[in-house]
C-alpha cells in the first residue's frame, strides 16, 4: 500500500493533474488559512459560527471547500477567530 506522499508524487508526476493541482492551490491556501485561526483561536466550528451568528454547517463548507465566501464573510470569519485580513496580489 502506498504512503499518501508517494500517491501524491506518482500523481503530480502527471503534468495535466501538476497543472490543476498548481492553478487550486491559492484556494487550498485560504482554506488552511481559515481552519489555521480557527484552531489558533481555540474555537470549533460550531463555537465559530456562533461569534459569526451562522451555523457550523456553513463554517463546514468554507472550511472544506465547498463555496466561495464574500470578502465580508472572510471579515468576519477573521474578526471571530482575532484575526487580521489581509489580501496579497503578487507580481
Amino acid at each position: 500500500m502506498k504512503t499518501h506522499a508517494e500517491l501524491k508524487q506518482e500523481l503530480l508526476s502527471d503534468p495535466e493533474v501538476r497543472r490543476e493541482y498548481e492553478r487550486l492551490g491559492p484556494e487550498f491556501e485560504l482554506i488552511q488559512s481559515l481552519i489555521r485561526a480557527r484552531s489558533r483561536a481555540g474555537l470549533t466550528q460550531a463555537e465559530l459560527a456562533e461569534r459569526m451568528k451562522t451555523t457550523q454547517s456553513v463554517i463546514a463548507r468554507l472550511e472544506g471547500g465547498r463555496s466561495t465566501p464574500t470578502w465580508k464573510t472572510l471579515r468576519r470569519y477573521a474578526e471571530a477567530t482575532g484575526s487580521r485580513l489581509r489580501v496579497s496580489l503578487d507580481a
